[in-house]
């Protein structure tokens, strides 16, 4: 376990969560931020990128467990992503579907920013959210960030503008 809450708590994904990641990565309605559902090569892909940045940084998505069920519900944590001309550290989330508006992402968005700021000593953190995703939004606000800046991403033959949403570690 990298992160307890309440109700929570965060562990690095293994091979064995492939089918649980598939109940989101390969729902339509969970991937529509990123145009659609992913196949499952696409899905081992994520998997891999996920471990292999646990090698790399000691961080990255982390597998989020009920803590009543024992089940994967979502992923969340914290990775490096490109923004214009430099990396910037981000925490990421998406959930299965049927556990949406639980307040399940917003505790588990707090803890990796308390975990930022706290064990890596990051002095901001932030959240890169596409302009269409406003249920995203709404949880970087409520895990106190604002927006910053923006910029224009291409993907899969899109361009999708984003917001990056921001918190600075308070100086205490």
């Amino acid at each position: 376990m990298v992160i307890e809450t309440e109700r929570l708590y965060l562990r690095r994904m293994d091979r064995n969560d492939f089918h649980s990641l598939c109940k989101i990565l390969k729902d339509e309605d969970a991937m529509y931020a990123y145009e659609g559902a992913f196949s499952d090569e696409e899905v081992k892909e994520w998997l891999d990128r996920q471990m292999d940045r646990y090698e790399k940084w000691g961080f990255g998505l982390w597998a989020v467990i009920l803590k009543e069920t024992d089940e994967m519900i979502g992923q969340c944590g914290l990775t490096m992503q490109p923004w214009k001309d430099r990396d910037v550290l981000e925490i990421g989330y998406l959930f299965w579907r049927a556990y949406w508006h639980k307040g399940y992402a917003t505790e588990a968005a707090r803890a990796c920013k308390q975990y930022a700021f706290e064990v890596l000593n990051a002095k901001e953190v932030c959240s890169i959210i596409r302009d269409t995703n406003s249920a995203s939004q709404k949880v970087a606000v409520r895990n106190g960030m604002t927006v910053a800046d923006s910029w224009t991403k291409h993907y899969r033959g899109v361009d999708m503008p984003h917001d990056r949403y921001v918190a600075v570690r308070s100086c205490n």
